[in-house]
Formats: C-alpha cells, structure tokens, sequence
C-alpha cells in the first residue's frame, strides 16, 4: 500500500461497487480490487443500507453492512455535533448546489483528512476540488 493515497468513499461508489447492473460498476470493482486505505462516514453507511433495503430487502442491506465490516482497510468516522455544525456550513457555503447532508459531512471529512482523492459518482463531492475516480476511469 506505500505510496497510495487515502481515499474518501461515497454512497454511490459502494453501490456501483455491489451491484453489477450499475453503470460505473466495472471502475470501481478495478478500484476495490487493490484499495488504498479507505474513509468514510456513518452516514455514508446508513444511507447505503437504507438504499439496499429499499431496492432489494433486509438481506442484502445486511450482506452490505457485512461486505463493509470485512473491508479491513475501510475506516468509518462517526459523525458527531462537530461535523454537523461543520457540514451545515458546508451546506451554507454551497446553497446553490442540492447536497445532502451526507454529502457536506463528506466534503468537511475531505478537507480536514487532506483526502486526494474521492470514490464517488456524484460530481456534487467534486466542488472542493477533491478529485472524483470517475473521471479518472
């Protein structure tokens, strides 16, 4: 892993990632194949969940919890009063843009990690111009 860049991981990456009918599915199977350290968020977490639940059920929400409890390079962050506050200014700086909460919480955990590079499909994670793999392919 020397060398590698920590990367941040969105919602939309861990679900290309699981599920093969995704459009972005083959670039981030490549990009799991060999991870550098990983961050994410408890609400990256939950919202993944919540959308296996609601797309499929309770099993394949629960193999998604447990596909992320095996990542032993993944480190969640929990997310507390601080990052709130800090993602509401977040939201404040951004107001012209349609981010979910889960979204400024992740551009302040970019920021504050010195993250290089952002695992998502969602160009709204790209505004603090933090990479997205995507278009890096």
């Amino acid at each position: 892993m020397a060398g590698k860049t920590r990367a941040y991981v969105d919602t939309s990456a861990l679900i290309a990632f699981t599920d093969r009918s995704d459009a972005h599915h083959p670039v981030f199977r490549r990009l799991f194949s060999e991870p550098p350290p990983l961050l994410t968020t408890a609400l990256v977490v939950a919202e993944g969940h919540a959308w296996f639940l609601r797309r499929y059920d309770r099993t394949r929400a629960l193999q998604f919890l447990a596909m992320l409890e095996d990542m032993t390079l993944l480190t969640v962050l929990s997310v507390g009063p601080k990052e709130q506050t800090a993602a509401a200014d977040v939201l404040r700086r951004f107001s012209d843009q349609d981010l979910t909460l889960t979204d400024a919480v992740g551009l302040h955990v970019m920021a504050t990690h010195r993250v290089q590079s952002c695992w998502s499909t969602d160009f709204h994670l790209g505004l603090t111009g933090v990479p997205l793999a995507i278009n890096k392919g």
